[in-house]
């Protein structure tokens, strides 16, 4: 089947069954107050494109690509990324709710979290190296055998991270935080 690209469109106000359809690429494409809420975004691609007040909860993201792709001010509870593509998967967030999303075994190099809420979100197994948490709300957010080296958490919030079960070597925490790392411990710190 052959693909079908999209170039430099902007997009408003749309629903998910507007570009519903297996193969389809959007390359420099602008989506703005659209509703892809339950849609099924499977196989589709986005490639340096920006998306602004969407919402994207529960829908589908089976082999979705998202290559260097901007979200400001977008919704995606229970979104599932672990099933997108991982052919150069770059992802930003600025302002978004991330709130039970799941980015089990994602490769999320030098990604940037900025004033999210990503409450009881997954980066189970996730490579979070170098990513950025800037004013994030992490509260029972999952960090199972996650590497965040280099990740920078100073500015983060309510996480509870085991030191011994992740690989944090020059991560950076902010010292009134650091009883997130320790929590396990049953530790009283005043």
């Amino acid at each position: 089947m052959e693909q079908q690209l999209t170039e430099n469109q902007i997009y408003k106000n749309i629903k998910g069954a507007d570009i519903e359809g297996r193969d389809r690429i959007f390359e420099g494409c602008t989506f703005s107050n659209c509703d892809f809420s339950y849609a099924d975004l499977s196989q589709i691609t986005f490639i340096n494109c920006s998306m602004d007040t969407c919402n994207l909860s529960l829908a589908k993201l089976i082999n979705t690509g998202f290559q260097e792709v901007e979200f400001r001010d977008c919704k995606f509870t229970g979104v599932n990324f672990s099933t997108s593509n991982n052919f150069s998967f770059a992802v930003s967030f600025t302002k978004c709710i991330l709130d039970y999303t799941i980015f089990q075994k994602k490769r999320l190099k030098s990604t940037v979290f900025e004033d999210c809420s990503l409450i009881e979100s997954d980066f189970s197994e996730a490579d979070l190296t170098n990513a950025i948490f800037r004013n994030c709300d992490l509260n029972r957010t999952i960090f199972d055998r996650t590497i965040l080296k280099g990740a920078d958490l100073s500015s983060a919030s309510n996480f509870n991270i085991d030191p011994e079960n992740n690989t944090m070597a020059k991560a950076k925490f902010s010292s009134h935080a650091l009883s997130g790392l320790l929590i396990k411990y049953n530790l009283i710190i005043e």
